[in-house]
This record gives C-alpha cells, sequence and structure tokens, in this order.
C-alpha cells in the first residue's frame, strides 16, 4: 500500500530567519522527517504550495481538492497550517468519500527542534493506514472527522465540536 503525502506549507515547513526575526518558507522537510522518522511506508511525497494556512485562499483549496481527486493511492495524508486546516478538511469531506485523507500539522516548526511535527506526521502516517474511507484531522496523537473538529484558539489544540 502507497501513500500519498501532499505539501501545502504551515508551520510544519517554516524556517528562521535570525536576521529579519521572521519566519519564511524555503523547502519542505518531509524528507527528512521521514528519514528522521525512520519511515517504512512507501510514500509518494508532492509538494502543492508553501503558504501560510491564514494566506490559504479558496482556490488554493480547490486545487488541492483536484489532487486528491486525481492521486492514484486511496491513503493520502495533507501537511496543512493549523490556523485553518478544518476549513480546508470541510472541502475535502464534502467531496471525497472514496479515500481516507488526513490532515496534519505543527503547532512548532520542525526546524525550532521541539516540533510536534515528527510526532503528529508519525501519527497521520498510522491513522491513514487504520481508518475507513474519509476525511480526518491528526494532531498530538488523536484523530476528528473533518465534520467534528475545530481549533481551540484559547489553548492552540483541537477538539471535538460534539
Amino acid at each position: 500500500m502507497a501513500i500519498t503525502i501532499f505539501v501545502t506549507g504551515g508551520t510544519f515547513d517554516k524556517e528562521y530567519n535570525e536576521i529579519e526575526g521572521k519566519l519564511f518558507f524555503k523547502n519542505t522537510h518531509l524528507h527528512e522527517m521521514l528519514d528522521l522518522g525512520r519511515s517504512r511506508v512507501k510514500a509518494r511525497v508532492k509538494s502543492l504550495m508553501l503558504v501560510d494556512s491564514l494566506e490559504m485562499t479558496e482556490e488554493d483549496r480547490r486545487y488541492v481538492l483536484r489532487h486528491c481527486r486525481k492521486a492514484s493511492d486511496n491513503r493520502i495524508v495533507i501537511t496543512h497550517g493549523t490556523d485553518t486546516m478544518e476549513l480546508t478538511a470541510r472541502v475535502l469531506g464534502e467531496s471525497i468519500k472514496d479515500k481516507t485523507i488526513v490532515l496534519t500539522g505543527a503547532m512548532v516548526p520542525y526546524k525550532f527542534g521541539s516540533s510536534d511535527g515528527l510526532f503528529n506526521l508519525g501519527s497521520a502516517l498510522a491513522f491513514v493506514q487504520t481508518l475507513p474511507s474519509g476525511v480526518y484531522i491528526a494532531m498530538n496523537g488523536r484523530f476528528f472527522r473533518w465534520d467534528n473538529v475545530t481549533k481551540n484558539r484559547k489553548t492552540g489544540v483541537f477538539e471535538e465540536l460534539t
């Protein structure tokens, strides 16, 4: 079984410019993370974009949707910024019923060394292999259905709506 991993950016892939004091995108860290995690999952990594999810547009979400529909693999992981992850999950969940898609992200950039990204990526890879068809968000060792999840802006933790 192969898994497609689509990269969209988010904190997951940000780096820090020490001179300007700003976060920025250069390249995805996914290949490095898969190597570091000693992943033995057959994965096809494709960068769709490197954007902060607050800057992601509806057109960007439709672009992700088109790639998910066209993907030959029925199991897909999407790295995504956490601020609007649930919006993209909704677009996908309303349209795709025959694949298992898991969105994941990080609250701290991978390059900072204390990121939750590696753990979240590993969890997403496990969930995408075991969950039935549907769209999910995987964060902090938990998974949530696309239509029953919200990011608690006060605590920075994903929670069920009901």
